[in-house]
């Protein structure tokens, strides 16, 4: 190896560890002592682990309600969104209608405004058809930041597969939904499970939304529970590193279950079309 690539290598594990250290840190804390956790001199290593603080989290209300809360946000707003953006992707990569570029300048012009510009106006019009403080409601505010995205990263698989693959399916006989099944969706699965992998992230970490949105606390998502950690009293730092990394879990076995495909996905997109 050259030194040009040693350089490379040291700097790309230092911002690996940089990167890690937080997540490291955060499930170390989860097994300390509150002794260790309290000390003013860092403990890389717990003196002696102890789980403790997750049943101290685990105790806590509200947790599995919360937990369904998320599960039922989060999958819905992964369903829908790969629904939507499949069919909105299909009409944008394969069609040619009028406001076609004006449909993605406004997708990409969407990605832009930052969320929390949306909260104020997303929660009065909510507000104005009754859906504050339900879980509909909070779905329907998700799909407003996830969709855009979504649509755009879809939009680039279905335009890499070639249109001329379906024509030789219907050549040999296909219907076009046939061909659409038989050819484009297996070339375009890839794509779906990738973008589904950053719509379940961005749906189960969000919590900005969900703490504005939802009032009651029988129906607040696991993210805005985990605020009940910090009272006036202070923080109770190792319950809530342990409920972290409960709320963590999930992303992570999704991630695991679907890292095969979600490598193929990342490499099969174009932006071409």
């Amino acid at each position: 190896m050259t030194r040009r690539s040693w350089v490379a290598d040291l700097a790309g594990l230092a911002v690996a560890a940089v990167l890690v250290f937080p997540v490291y840190w955060m499930v170390l804390t989860a097994f300390k002592p509150g002794v260790d956790v309290l000390t003013y001199t860092p403990r890389f290593l717990p003196s002696a682990a102890t789980l403790d603080n997750f049943r101290s989290a685990l105790a806590r209300p509200q947790f599995w309600s919360s937990v369904g809360n998320s599960v039922v946000i989060t999958l819905s707003t992964v369903a829908i969104s790969l629904l939507v953006a499949f069919a909105a992707a299909l009409a944008v990569a394969r069609l040619r209608f009028t406001g076609r570029a004006a449909f993605i300048v406004m997708i990409m012009f969407v990605q832009m405004i930052p969320l929390t510009a949306m909260v104020i106006p997303l929660y009065l019009l909510l507000n104005s058809v009754g859906q504050t403080d339900q879980l509909t409601g909070v779905v329907a505010t998700y799909l407003a930041f996830v969709l855009p995205f979504t649509v755009w990263t879809l939009r680039g698989f279905v335009a890499n597969v070639p249109v001329d693959l379906e024509e030789a399916a219907m050549v040999d006989g296909c219907t076009r939904l046939q061909a659409f099944r038989r050819v484009v969706f297996p070339l375009v699965a890839p794509g779906l499970v990738a973008t589904s992998v950053y719509a379940f992230i961005q749906a189960w970490n969000e919590y900005v939304l969900a703490y504005v949105m939802l009032s009651s606390p029988e129906k607040q998502t696991v993210t805005v529970w985990l605020a009940a950690f910090t009272t006036q009293k202070g923080t109770e730092w190792g319950p809530l590193m342990a409920a972290s990394c409960l709320t963590a879990l999930p992303v992570v076995v999704f991630f695991l279950i679907l890292q095969g495909r979600i490598a193929t996905g990342l490499t099969a997109g174009a932006v071409k079309g």
